[in-house]
């Protein structure tokens, strides 16, 4: 299905809708898409070079070097632990970077730890670094413009990463009516004289397609060129946010290995709550770099179009969409999916263009039966409201830990699915994002009483009830005050990032 290697010196990286197209690591970090509109993923997947042995004695930052190594083949050996120093450092509050808590018989991976107090601080802490250092070694010259568009979570940890990095300007898009109060509240209120925040009058999938169709944009891209400018990605879609999410997935094994949690070799199962898809394409690949894991549970909210997709092999995007109190997960359209379509096509680009052209034309389509076949690692499952608040109220009732709505998807998948299958593999639960960034709605869950408007008067309730300290994060918003008050139609995003760049004034 995926061809496997371990050839240092020359890992390319290839467009999903065109083989020929062939780049290095730090070209594909650059670019985030490639000129066609498909995405980079690696020629081969490299396999762990380390024995777990070798691995259980290495923190954090040591196993992502020997994870990252293997992918970002032309960075040096300095300038790969140059930028992991610098992105997992003290602004993560444990020493662990991504605690695993035995909670029950399950293992939660805290992804939730760093300066936004969600997952995508995992990736996003090193992702300004990785491509600030391809540019020097591209002689690029231009400024770098992050172009992102966030349901949620993204946009605040890019926006924190790249906040007054030099030579870069970031600009990110969320919908305006379908993020929490606290996700907003963290983008609104960012400092950084190269920040910039928009809101859309629409969904995740507006603001996503209308940032793939600016990468796109002949035009654009050409008056950006001539204005000293040069677009790049922090999203998923940029395999510099892919390749360090591989690490914590390997780590969560090492660790779980080195305290005696599990045997050498034993298979584990990972339940991963997806809407993009990019967090669980990394346990994926981590799978295929030779980590024993068995089962990639996939487990969605009332936006099910991935459930769908695994139990049936038609991708249909054209439904109602649902705003829920798991906002990161609200999407149609997952855009790492394609990336998982190239591998379980053998690698044919032709195959995935055409399903993709047909998702961008029609909102459908269906893969083959042999494709189907690759997919039998992956089981979809999915939750509604009531069962998401059920699970934070089981974990909280039963064990005292108190989960966010994101995660509580997932540990309402995993629950049923291990009620049906009686699979009792050990099984780790990625845990997205901190209580504290959905407060309202896990208060909903555990206190019966009346809820205190104020946001941050919320944040002290849940901490005199779960036990918890309230993060540093939620603290500093406070007293923020709102910085980026910008919002637009759809169809005025490429005008108004003109406008951002004073591109016509110039």
């Amino acid at each position: 299905m995926i061809a496997k290697g371990n050839d240092l010196m020359s890992l390319m990286y290839k467009s999903t809708r065109n083989s020929s197209n062939k780049v290095l690591a730090s070209q594909a970090v650059l670019q985030g898409l490639s000129n066609e509109g498909g995405l980079f993923v690696p020629e081969t997947i490299p396999v762990l070079d380390k024995t777990m042995e070798q691995l259980a004695a290495m923190d954090y930052r040591e196993i992502a070097y020997e994870v990252m190594k293997l992918f970002l083949t032309d960075y040096t050996e300095e300038e790969l632990k140059d930028c992991i120093k610098k992105a997992y450092d003290s602004k993560f509050d444990t020493a662990e970077i991504a605690p695993l808590k035995k909670v029950g018989e399950s293992y939660y991976l805290e992804l939730f730890h760093g300066a936004t107090i969600a997952f995508k601080d995992m990736a996003l802490s090193i992702l300004p670094h990785l491509l600030t250092t391809a540019a020097r070694k591209n002689n690029i010259k231009e400024e770098i413009v992050i172009l992102t568009a966030t349901s949620g979570d993204t946009g605040k940890a890019a926006l924190s990463g790249f906040a007054d990095v030099e030579g870069t300007k970031i600009i990110v898009f969320y919908p305006k009516s379908g993020v929490s109060r606290v996700q907003e509240k963290q983008m609104v209120t960012q400092k950084g004289d190269n920040t910039y925040v928009v809101g859309i009058h629409g969904n995740f999938d507006d603001a996503q397609t209308g940032v793939k169709k600016m990468f796109n944009d002949r035009e654009l891209n050409q008056k950006l060129k001539e204005a000293g400018y040069l677009f790049s990605s922090a999203n998923s879609i940029n395999i510099g946010r892919l390749v360090p999410q591989i690490v914590y997935y390997v780590y969560s094994y090492v660790t779980l290995f080195k305290n005696n949690q599990i045997a050498k070799d034993e298979k584990i199962n990972i339940v991963v709550p997806t809407g993009n898809f990019g967090n669980i394409l990394a346990a994926y690949y981590a799978k295929c770099m030779g980590v024993p894991i068995e089962k990639l549970i996939c487990a969605s909210n009332e936006n099910k179009v991935l459930f769908d997709f695994f139990h049936s092999g038609r991708y249909d995007k054209n439904r109602e969409f649902h705003l829920t109190e798991s906002p990161s997960m609200d999407i149609l359209v997952s855009s790492n999916l394609e990336r998982l379509i190239y591998h379980v096509a053998n690698n044919d680009s032709e195959v995935t263009s055409k399903r993709m052209k047909a998702l961008s034309e029609k909102g459908v389509y269906e893969i083959s039966e042999d494709m189907k076949n690759n997919l039998k690692d992956f089981v979809g499952g999915w939750a509604d409201a009531s069962q998401t608040m059920e699970a934070i109220q089981k974990e909280y009732r039963e064990h005292n830990y108190v989960l966010d709505t994101h995660t509580a998807v997932a540990a309402s998948v995993y629950y049923r699915y291990r009620d049906e299958t009686k699979d009792d593999t050990k099984t780790v639960i990625v845990s997205t994002a901190s209580p504290y960034k959905f407060t309202e709605s896990v208060l909903k869950a555990i206190h019966t009483g009346d809820l205190p408007e104020d946001d941050y008067e919320q944040a002290k309730l849940l901490k005199s009830i779960s036990n918890t300290q309230i993060p540093k994060a939620v603290e500093e918003l406070r007293e923020a005050p709102i910085v980026h008050t910008n919002e637009c139609e759809v169809d005025e995003m490429p005008s108004l990032v003109e406008k951002i760049l004073k591109i016509n004034e110039l």
